[in-house]
């Protein structure tokens, strides 16, 4: 909890880089932060009590004020420019309404802020006999991220030239074949399959044929090709 007269500091909220903001005209006798982690303790046999130390948890900014009503002659208004009390609230409603962050900027004597927030509670109502707009705002620290895409594979969707399922992993591909027709022969095949007719050896290699099936090959025989 922090406490300073209104001389000693200033708070800020704008929406989309200060296109839409303005001062709070009065600022709050106090400014409640919470920045505590969310460590959980647990009770393990044998050990006792743990402690598990996890991320701190997002910060928290709440304070309690009011828009002075028109015409209002306080000495402690702090900002320069008075806006009538719905125009403060009309910007703030607006904000929520767009779901989207908006900047806190706090400037104190000991120290400063400047956080993006998310407006988690807005709570007003008008002053009896005054005109003056009575409010809370609680306010939470906005991480800005980024979805990253991610590449769902069909099964056996080709990437590459390889297959994957749908994990995206590599699976094997089924060994290409060929039927042998009169005339054939291993370096026909492989200029006609393989585009490379130096290739016949790998043909040969693989199907186990002998030098001495060469000038003969079995016409139907099927044969694996290299991939």
């Amino acid at each position: 909890m922090i406490t300073n007269k209104h001389h000693e500091y200033g708070i800020w909220l704008s929406y989309d880089n200060q296109k839409s903001g303005f001062r709070l005209p009065v600022n709050p006798a106090e400014l409640q932060i919470s920045d505590a982690t969310s460590g959980k303790s647990y009770d393990v046999s044998g050990l006792g009590e743990i402690n598990v130390i996890q991320s701190p948890k997002l910060t928290e900014i709440s304070f309690d004020s009011f828009f002075p009503a028109s015409g209002a002659n306080y000495s402690f208004v702090a900002s320069d420019t008075l806006f009538e009390p719905y125009v403060y609230l009309t910007l703030i409603q607006d904000w929520m309404k767009k779901k989207r962050p908006i900047r806190f900027i706090f400037t104190g004597a000991s120290f400063d802020l400047n956080l993006a927030v998310s407006i988690e509670k807005f709570e007003w109502r008008e002053a009896a006999g005054s005109g003056d707009i009575e409010y809370s705002l609680g306010l939470k620290k906005y991480v800005f991220y980024k979805a990253r895409p991610v590449k769902i594979y069909k099964k056996h969707e080709k990437s590459g030239g390889k297959e994957r399922d749908t994990k995206g992993r590599l699976t094997k591909e089924t060994p290409k074949t060929y039927t042998l027709v009169s005339g054939d022969t291993l370096i026909g095949v492989a200029k006609k399959q393989l585009g490379d007719e130096s290739r016949w050896k790998e043909i040969q290699k693989l199907n186990g044929i002998a030098d001495s099936e060469l000038r003969k090959l079995q016409i139907g025989r099927v044969l694996k090709l290299p991939g």
